[in-house]
């Protein structure tokens, strides 16, 4: 799977803290929702821009390998965890965690990249700018649990499936964020 990066960061060759320092210059120039692909060679990266990321309220996403080369990816902080969630049918994690496996569906509105680095076994993966025109992917018939990394997403989801008669939605809280049960991941 190809991951969509609004910018790429060469730090290939840098030791720390370097990375981290390049890195957070980068992020500054870059629009709150943004992608960044950071391409480095140091080992430690992988530890330093998660916890980075965590620490700045940006949204680390994941590592891939190629060869010698770390590519990270790290989504500028858009303050959505600060949102406002309205829909009122919720559950917790540990709640949709018992429900695996029973006739229900779940629908991850996260971007393309975040669901191919961790997702819940079985659903599908519908980003919440594509959930209007492929509705009719999804049974309105079913038990529908929506998840995306922190709830406020899926929220916004949940309304519009609602909104579109499905009759048994519900918003997971607080989604893949602190999501402990088990996971798939694409290759």
């Amino acid at each position: 799977m190809t991951i969509k990066a609004d910018q790429t960061l060469d730090a290939k060759g840098l030791a720390c803290p370097m990375p981290i320092v390049k890195t957070k210059k980068a992020i500054g120039t870059m629009e709150p929702g943004r992608v960044l692909e950071i391409q480095a060679t140091d080992e430690g990266s992988l530890a330093d821009l998660k916890a980075w990321s965590e620490k700045g309220g940006h949204q680390y996403i994941g590592t891939k390998r190629d060869g010698d080369v770390l590519i990270h990816y790290v989504r500028k902080s858009t303050g959505e965890e600060k949102e406002d969630m309205t829909f009122p049918h919720t559950v917790s994690n540990e709640e949709l965690e018992e429900k695996l496996g029973a006739d229900a569906q779940i629908v991850d509105v996260r971007e393309a990249a975040e669901y191919s680095f961790s997702h819940i076994p079985g659903s599908v993966s519908i980003p919440l700018g594509e959930l209007d025109s492929r509705l009719s992917e999804l049974d309105k018939t079913k038990e529908t649990f929506v998840v995306c990394r922190t709830g406020n997403r899926s929220d916004l989801a949940a309304q519009k499936l609602e909104a579109n008669d499905f009759n048994q939605v519900k918003n997971v809280v607080p989604g893949m964020s602190k999501w402990n049960g088990p996971v798939e991941e694409n290759e």
